[in-house]
């Protein structure tokens, strides 16, 4: 069973950057692609990044210019560097991870942008 572990979340300042990684179980050459997702209270959970195994990365409108997706795929880490942060990026954010059918999610970690 795949498992994936995020860290990186934590309060900070408008204007502020945060970097989030998530750690995999398992190769992740195994996943076609990988990816960030969000919830805010009260909200539906909304898809913020991602990408594939070839590189190739996708954003939502929102964080374009701000957020940057990336991989290490020795170090079998997904990363999300998260700069000029504003209070409506506090979220939940969560790992997500596709190989053909099969998605794993991690437990996410708390983004809190507050002055």
């Amino acid at each position: 069973q795949v498992q994936l572990v995020e860290s990186g979340g934590g309060l900070v300042q408008p204007g502020g950057s945060l970097r989030l990684s998530c750690a995999a179980s398992v190769s992740i050459f195994s996943f076609n692609i990988m990816g960030w997702y969000r919830q805010a209270p009260g909200k539906q959970r909304e898809w913020v990044a991602s990408i594939t195994t070839g590189g190739s990365t996708n954003y939502v409108d929102s964080v374009k210019g701000r957020f940057t997706i990336s991989r290490d795929n020795a170090e079998m880490t997904l990363y999300l560097q998260m700069n000029s942060l504003k209070p409506e990026d506090t979220a939940v954010y969560y790992c997500h991870a596709r190989s053909g059918l099969f998605n794993s999610w991690g437990q996410g970690t708390q983004v809190t942008v507050s002055s």
